[in-house]
């Protein structure tokens, strides 16, 4: 099965200049967790910013809401190509530790997201299993 099949194709994005006040606003309307950061010219992917930065990088540093979205975002991205194999996207998910993977283009523009949820939603119970343990090692790993 490829990626474009389980991907959701809706991706909302923002860019460097926004505020994290946009950003979370977008998140909650949306009920996501998960925005791709992207150049406002070429809409190439530069990074991601998600609830976890908004709660480590903003709420944890007192930093006030219009810190904009390129200073707390994550600019380390995991993708793969909607004509991937979705094993690809399993294995990048799990080797990565993340809960979602971006599916971009050629020129590196977000076509799609892969969540757990999709995967669990098409994919055989045992290899999602094995993803989701990879994904969450390092929240049960002690320190």
């Amino acid at each position: 099965m490829r990626c474009d099949e389980i991907m959701t194709r809706k991706v909302i994005s923002v860019g460097t200049t926004d505020t994290v006040k946009t950003a979370a606003q977008l998140m909650r309307d949306a009920d996501i967790g998960f925005l791709p950061v992207c150049d406002p010219v070429t809409g190439a992917v530069l990074g991601a910013i998600t609830d976890r930065d908004l709660a480590i990088r903003l709420v944890a540093e007192d930093r006030l809401s219009n810190t904009l979205v390129g200073e707390v975002m994550t600019p380390e991205v995991v993708w793969c190509a909607p004509t991937d194999d979705v094993i690809t996207a399993e294995r990048l998910m799990g080797k990565h530790q993340k809960s979602r993977i971006l599916c971009l283009d050629a020129a590196r523009k977000p076509v799609g997201v892969i969540s757990l949820s999709d995967l669990a939603q098409s994919e055989e119970e045992p290899r999602v299993a094995e993803t989701v343990r990879q994904v969450t090692a390092r929240e049960t790993q002690v320190p």
